[in-house]
């Protein structure tokens, strides 16, 4: 058994590492060529004079660049570093190791290529704009890290106005990977959705998502009590009644959720409470051990504030929890979106979806809760790890064929083609990686300090 020491020491072991082999790689990702190139005679067929005829093609026929060129399988993760992880507004120039690592990623575990780009602006009407004008070069957009309220209101506009898919990773990837997860967590406890009741610590973009997605998944709204720095959120909000235009999502939550009226703070919400879902301030110690304990039989947490939990996994486990799940890769039962978004993006991509729906989005977790239910299902196997690259052909096409039905796909494929599209595209992206490791290409990682 670890003790308290061993265990705090392991949690703080990546981000050490993490400052040794950052400057030492000079970032994640870099640009690789996709045809070949035999001889330079081949750059008048890759480049002039050869090139003007796929231009003039394309100009007669816009679509043809999904054909011609990298944007069929080419998506920008777009951040202005004003909510970046659980450190705040950074700056976009320290968000870019974050968005290097999620086009990372894209790559390893979807098969996407991905661009990392951090506009210097906090201007949510700027911000649209300069999106709104990448669209002929990307095949989707993946936003990211950007504070609330104006997410939603960017989020909504660029859905509404752009023709290629939109998503903001913090409030849908995080909703789909937490539904995957809660699914099967009330399996395991004997639970049903529809009946269990839910705090949820945090009222954030990741918060209100996720709560609509749960209650997508068929979880009774008024099940859900919800808190913010200020406390539950219910009806009798007046600050937030007075300030409804502004805040509009959080008010929108004070009149769906919460049925009781509870009021109070973090333990008034989680009382009795079969679940708890926080997405809020790191801890740890922003969830304590009494309040677990004061919660309903066989509770279930997912304490995913990141770097660091709102609980120690360890501390909630002591005060009683059946089931616990935080948002690092070095406990068991992580729920990160890195499940999700790069599989959800394989399958949008593939049948060239016009958005991406929460539809699709449900879809994609309960590829991800039967994939982990086939394997195996306890208390520390909730759900899929980003080992197991199996379940991303899967998720992939669960989204592709959602989004055919739904009508928002230009062409249509049928499961068995996506699945095994995805399948192709994950395995040239892993052997890719294996082969430029083999030659040195990527070189080893240095010997380290034993101390690290």
């Amino acid at each position: 058994m670890s003790t308290r020491e061993e265990l705090l020491a392991k949690a703080n072991k990546p981000s050490e590492l993490a400052m040794k082999l950052h400057p030492y790689y000079r970032g994640k990702i870099q640009t690789a060529l996709r045809c070949p190139v035999e001889s330079v005679g081949d750059f008048a067929i890759w480049y002039t004079p050869g090139v003007a005829a796929p231009c003039k093609a394309i100009q007669a026929n816009k679509d043809l660049a999904y054909e011609y060129t990298c944007k069929w399988n080419t998506v920008a993760v777009v951040s202005d570093g004003t909510r970046v992880l659980g450190l705040g507004d950074i700056g976009p120039e320290a968000a870019m190791p974050v968005m290097e690592g999620k086009a990372l990623l894209f790559k390893y575990l979807g098969g996407v290529d991905a661009v990392p780009i951090c506009l210097d602006t906090k201007d949510p009407d700027k911000f649209i704009e300069t999106v709104k004008f990448l669209q002929p070069s990307f095949g989707g957009i993946n936003l990211e890290d950007i504070e609330q309220p104006k997410c939603f209101y960017i989020l909504e506009r660029l859905r509404e106005e752009m023709t290629i898919p939109v998503w903001h990773d913090d409030q849908q990837g995080t909703a789909a990977v937490t539904v995957a997860g809660m699914m099967n967590a009330a399996k395991i406890v004997g639970k049903k959705l529809s009946e269990m009741k839910i705090a949820m610590v945090g009222a954030g973009a990741a918060s209100i998502r996720t709560a609509k997605m749960l209650i997508a998944a068929g979880v009774n709204p008024g099940n859900i009590v919800m808190t913010d720095t200020k406390g539950t959120l219910h009806k009798g909000r007046k600050d937030l009644e007075s300030e409804k235009s502004k805040f509009k999502e959080k008010w929108e939550m004070c009149l769906e959720t919460n049925a009781e009226g509870i009021t109070g703070g973090i333990p008034e919400a989680m009382r009795g409470a079969d679940a708890l879902v926080a997405l809020a301030k790191p801890g740890p110690g922003t969830v304590r051990k009494e309040w677990v304990a004061g919660m309903a039989s066989n509770p279930i947490v997912f304490a995913c504030a990141n770097p660091t939990p709102e609980i120690w996994p360890w501390e909630a486990k002591e005060a009683g929890a059946r089931v616990v799940a935080t948002g690092r890769s070095d406990f068991p039962n992580q729920v990160n979106n890195s499940l999700g978004f790069p599989a959800i993006f394989r399958g949008a991509l593939d049948v060239r979806a016009k958005t991406i729906t929460d539809e699709m989005c449900i879809a994609a977790a309960k590829a991800m809760a039967d994939y982990q239910e086939s394997r195996g299902l306890d208390e520390e196997h909730l759900l899929p790890t980003m080992d197991d690259w199996e379940v991303y052909p899967m998720e992939a096409a669960a989204v592709g064929a959602k989004a055919v039905e739904q009508g928002v796909a230009r062409i249509n494929l049928t499961y068995e083609q996506l699945r095994r599209n995805a399948e192709e595209m994950i395995k040239i992206s892993r052997e890719m990686t294996r082969i430029l490791m083999e030659k040195g290409v990527i070189p080893a990682r240095p010997e380290l300090s034993s101390e690290v």
